[in-house]
């Protein structure tokens, strides 16, 4: 018997509902379809599939076995694409999802040469500062900031390293004046962070000459998203700290002011993860190194 086709025919009986449509969608006469099935419980020596004249159903055993069988043919499929994958463009849909500044500032503005080299993809870029369920939404990679990213679930490629700055409006340092060391920043207005999935306040930290300085600021206002962090810093709302990508554009044309220059900010780590349980398929494997390039030659990411 062959197992591995055995097992197609099996997911194919499961999902069609019945062995004549499964020998239909195959194209193989239904008594091999049976006679494979049958084979198949033999060997594992478990009831897969309740089976009557009138309808089938699947055992406790057999829903087991059907989702370990989608895993094994999913890894196999992968598995041969990465092999053609030197052969053939990589093609189909992509499902990605990455921080909503990162992917409108960094990400989306190249996109164009990468669709240049890869026409036959079909991305979907899911643009959040939430961080995403893999898992649970079918996302096939995900570009995140973190030192530490504790899903155990997930394998983590460093692709680059995020830098910051701490800014502030002219109108704003025209009427608080400018600080000078970061302790000055508990006089100050300051804009807080939160992660938007477990609510955490996002501590500042400063390093100057082996100084290293960990400031939790109070503040009038938080917020959960990137754009609207930019925001309220333009607003005078108070000091920001916020990634060199989305700071030095509106730095350059005088929308804000560097502040505390002297300190180094903590700069971020970039991954890019994907399920542990997935093999890395040639269109994840294309885009992770793109995205790797991408990192490696932008300016702020250096």
């Amino acid at each position: 018997m062959n197992k591995l086709q055995a097992m197609e025919v099996f997911v194919q009986v499961v999902t069609a509902g019945g062995f004549t449509r499964a020998a239909e969608n195959m194209k193989l006469p239904k008594a091999t379809v049976s006679t494979l099935i049958q084979s198949l419980e033999t060997t594992l020596s478990v009831k897969l599939l309740n089976r009557t004249t009138r309808r089938m159903s699947v055992t406790a055993d057999g829903a087991a076995y059907y989702e370990r069988c989608l895993q094994i043919l999913s890894d196999v499929r992968d598995a041969e694409d990465s092999v053609l994958r030197i052969r053939q463009s990589p093609s189909g849909r992509l499902r990605v999802d990455a921080p909503t500044g990162l992917a409108s500032e960094v990400v989306i503005p190249a996109l164009p040469e990468f669709f240049k080299l890869y026409p036959d993809i079909r991305l979907e870029l899911g643009c959040s500062d939430r961080p995403v369920d893999l898992v649970e939404e079918g996302v096939d990679c995900a570009i995140r900031g973190g030192r530490r990213l504790t899903d155990s679930r997930l394998v983590a490629k460093h692709v680059g390293t995020m830098h910051y700055m701490t800014c502030a409006s002219p109108a704003y340092l025209e009427h608080r004046g400018s600080p000078q060391h970061p302790d000055d920043l508990v006089k100050h207005h300051c804009v807080n962070y939160f992660s938007a999935r477990t609510g955490r306040m996002f501590d500042w930290y400063f390093e100057r000459d082996g100084q290293r300085v960990q400031v939790a600021l109070s503040s009038h206002i938080a917020v959960s998203d990137s754009y609207a962090y930019t925001a309220a810093g333009l607003a005078g709302l108070g000091v920001v700290q916020m990634a060199d990508f989305l700071m030095a554009p509106m730095i350059a044309d005088g929308r804000f002011t560097r502040i505390l220059e002297g300190w180094i900010n903590e700069p971020l780590p970039i991954h890019v993860v994907y399920p542990e349980n997935r093999h890395l398929s040639a269109k994840v494997r294309v885009f992770v190194d793109w995205v790797t390039d991408l990192f490696a030659h932008h300016p702020t990411m250096h």
